[in-house]
């Protein structure tokens, strides 16, 4: 069914907002996704604060010519029934959002994307981008690291080894008490003996 040009119009306005507020654009393949699977990709997109498009390629390239970053951007790939996924918060979230969908929906197939600054992404890129932890993730981990660091030198100090104690110094041994004996005068052989004696 056609659309009027008044129903074009209010599309694209609204196509070039979206795109103007965004950080990161992915799209991909839909074919063959049922209803009920469509409904539980947007319910993922909702939660992350991603907004999810079916509209005609036509239409996105028109609002691209319309805003100064995606005025030169390589825009090839809009090709075939796609869907779109809009990300305004984080940088990363709308491909988080497909990378994660397609894992378990096998006709879900990422084609590519383009960043705030309007420069087209692979497919290769977009999955490598989905994978990586979000910014408050790489807060969580670099705070946990932090901490366990912390908790080490706590416990190390907590559970150090008692002072070995040592005995006062007027407590001596048996054998610091005992006077040294003095040496024994030389012994002479007896034959000399006899003789001083006689002499």
């Amino acid at each position: 069914m056609a659309i009027s040009k008044d129903k074009k119009t209010t599309l694209v306005a609204d196509l070039t907002e979206l795109l103007s507020n965004s950080k990161m654009v992915v799209y991909a393949k839909y074919e063959g996704l049922t209803v009920a699977e469509l409904q539980e990709l947007r319910k993922m997109a909702r939660e992350a604060n991603i907004k999810i498009k079916v509209v005609k390629n036509r239409l996105v390239k028109v609002a691209m010519k319309e805003i100064a970053a995606y005025k030169d951007t390589d825009a090839s790939g809009l090709t075939g029934q796609l869907l779109y996924a809009l990300g305004t918060d984080e940088d990363f979230d709308a491909a988080k959002v497909l990378t994660k969908f397609a894992k378990t929906h096998a006709k879900m197939e990422l084609v590519g994307g383009f960043n705030g600054e309007g420069a087209a992404l692979s497919k290769e890129e977009v999955t490598t981008l989905g994978s990586l932890p979000t910014k408050n993730e790489l807060i969580a981990q670099v705070v946990d690291t932090l901490l366990s660091g912390i908790n080490g030198v706590v416990s190390a100090l907590e559970n150090k080894p008692e002072t070995i104690e040592t005995k006062p110094a007027e407590e001596k041994t048996e054998t610091e008490e005992k006077p040294a004996e003095e040496p024994k005068a030389e012994e002479k052989p007896v034959e000399e003996a006899k003789e001083e004696a006689t002499a």
